[in-house]
């Protein structure tokens, strides 16, 4: 049966492979020492909250929205954070394409893995949920090379052939493998007798789903990606959730915390109401360490036909 455009281009996709060998100019810039890149970073976020005023008006809106209790000062000072830690982690990112094993386990340390062994040791996958918070790329790099057991972690593909392959490239240097989300249940059933971590990041808009689960986040009726709650429930898997938290500049420390049990009886929608008290709660602890830049609240209930929160950005101001 002959495909149709859409189903070609998602096979394209979803078949695109890691670079074996990264070009040289990338391979150089990535090889610049951290220093170097923190001192761009600093930069980086000045001409972004400054000069191009890089979705600071989301930013303050989202941050008006969940903070409502805040001075404005308050408010700046956690968006002048943000906008250093966010660049922070965009130079980390590019970094990562060429760090070292040593230095990757030297400044992300993995903390209360004992629960999460167990599951594995006996021969039961889990689920680790984590958010964007402190820096996603270096937790997973730091899993894969420290908890001993294979990881499939899932993604959107990028439309963009480099970019996509360079992501991939980055996320699987150390072991992990990449799944398209939209195949991530096929893959677990599969492979249901190996013991596996599912390692997905699920807090951002699920506009690409129609399978949505709404419950109350910073107070607002808000849309998640039901993907890990069905995946947890369907493979019968403990979830953890990983807080990433950043303890100095370049350093960060990853709790697992337990979510759910293995064959616990939730309600539907009860593990997401869970991973989302539990980003809340962690991002209120530290507010600048979240994507404030990442337009949150695009997705509404069906019916809801009134301005979402995020639309209602005001203008940047100085």
């Amino acid at each position: 049966m002959q495909q149709s455009h859409r189903e070609q281009r998602q096979t394209e996709l979803e078949s695109r492979q890691p670079f074996t060998r990264l070009p040289l100019w990338l391979r150089a810039l990535s090889a610049l020492p951290l220093p170097v890149w923190y001192a761009f970073a600093h930069f980086l976020a000045w001409l972004g909250e400054y000069v191009t005023h890089y979705r600071r008006a989301v930013v303050d809106a989202q941050l008006l929205l969940c903070f409502p209790g805040l001075g404005k000062a308050e408010r700046a000072r956690i968006r002048r954070e943000f906008y250093r830690n966010f660049a922070e982690v965009m130079v980390e990112i590019i970094k990562a394409l060429t760090i070292s094993e040593a230095e990757i386990r030297r400044r992300v340390t993995l903390h209360n893995v004992a629960a999460v062994r167990a599951e594995l040791d006996a021969g039961h996958s889990v689920i680790t949920l984590t958010s964007h918070n402190g820096n996603w790329e270096w937790t997973l790099l730091a899993m894969s090379l420290g908890m001993g057991y294979p990881i499939h972690a899932a993604y959107k593909p990028i439309h963009g052939r480099f970019g996509d392959r360079l992501m991939l490239t980055l996320r699987g240097r150390f072991g992990a493998r990449m799944i398209p989300a939209k195949r991530l249940l096929m893959r677990v059933l599969r492979r249901r007798r190996e013991p596996q971590i599912v390692a997905m990041v699920a807090d951002q808009d699920p506009v690409s789903s129609t399978v949505r689960h709404f419950t109350q986040f910073f107070g607002q009726d808000t849309a998640f990606f039901i993907g890990p709650e069905a995946i947890a429930r369907t493979g019968n898997m403990a979830v953890f959730y990983l807080a990433v938290r950043r303890t100095a500049r370049g350093h960060y420390e990853v709790s697992f915390e337990p979510l759910a049990a293995r064959g616990e009886e939730l309600p539907p929608g009860g593990l997401i109401d869970r991973y989302a008290r539990r980003i809340e709660d962690f991002t209120r602890e530290r507010p600048a360490d979240w994507l404030w830049s990442y337009r949150r609240w695009k997705v509404r209930r069906p019916g809801d036909a009134g301005a979402g929160p995020a639309d209602a950005a005001p203008p940047a101001s100085g």
